[in-house]
């Protein structure tokens, strides 16, 4: 008896638009509040969208304004200051 392969779940990423799988992805996510936040553990609550792990990723999505057109919000700017920021202390 063959073993069914299990689907993994991929998502594009919104800075260089590679699709990998959702678990090398970093969520960027808007709670139900519409506070904006990185989501390293995947599991809050809320509308969310993906880039890869890298600080270069974030600023091209940031540059091209995908994150506020995937959320459906404008983010300020010192929230992605604040992203920046966790994610190099992250890297």
């Amino acid at each position: 008896m063959e073993q069914k392969k299990r689907k993994i779940p991929e998502r594009q990423c919104l800075g260089c638009n590679e699709r990998k799988p959702k678990v090398e992805l970093l969520r960027v996510v808007r709670s139900p509040e519409g506070e904006v936040s990185l989501d390293f553990t995947g599991k809050k609550s809320g509308r969310g969208a993906y880039i890869c792990r890298s600080l270069k990723c974030l600023q091209r999505a940031r540059k091209s304004h995908r994150i506020d057109k995937n959320l459906e919000c404008s983010v300020p700017d010192e929230v992605y200051d604040r992203m920046e920021t966790e994610l190099s202390e992250y890297e």
